[in-house]
């Protein structure tokens, strides 16, 4: 049998929201939508969910974690020690929430680097990179990732992780829009 919160995350995970009073009153099994409310000031208390200025209910990071499994071996095979910890998606890849963004990949100019056609990037909002980082860039007014580079002579340009492409010295502008801090692959 599974308590209210795993039922709160079911019906998130399959609905993608919250549900309401009434949709609780069902989940739940109760008769009343005060039994409903007593429940919410306990998950509100607990930190399990929050309440928006409306007074809906939103869901907390726990609705995104996600158990870890351990580790397993590459190699020769191993047994895996059964891990009881979770660990929420978003803050393993996500640092800072308001500048983070995914953008989907279309090309294969990053296939070295591991970035594939149709896998999404975590990307972080800045203008400021660093030697060797995986860029999204506006060069001579058009978006592209790639990795940030500078000569010795301090010139700078965007390398491909693609034999099969040049490097990308801009003739007008280059501007660093984002930082790319990881890669989604759904196979």
């Amino acid at each position: 049998m599974t308590g209210p919160i795993e039922q709160l995350k079911n019906f998130y995970n399959r609905e993608k929201r919250m549900p309401s009073y009434s949709e609780m009153m069902s989940l739940f099994g109760f008769k009343s939508k005060n039994a409903v409310y007593r429940l919410v000031q306990k998950m509100l208390s607990a930190g399990a969910v929050e309440q928006d200025h409306l007074g809906r209910l939103l869901p907390t990071s726990i609705f995104s974690e996600i158990p870890m499994g351990g580790l397993v071996k590459a190699g020769l095979p191993s047994t895996v020690d059964p891990q009881t910890e979770s660990i929420n998606l978003n803050d393993l890849l996500i640092s800072k929430k308001n500048e983070t963004y995914l953008l989907e990949v279309d090309g294969d100019s990053m296939i070295e680097a591991h970035i594939e056609p149709g896998d999404m990037v975590v990307v972080e909002r800045t203008q400021n990179a660093r030697e060797g980082d995986i860029v999204i860039a506006m060069v001579d007014r058009e978006y592209t990732m790639k990795y940030f580079r500078k000569e010795k002579s301090g010139k700078i340009y965007l390398e491909p992780a693609n034999k099969n492409y040049k490097n990308i010295y801009p003739t007008e502008s280059l501007e660093i829009v984002g930082v790319v801090k990881g890669v989604v692959r759904k196979y």
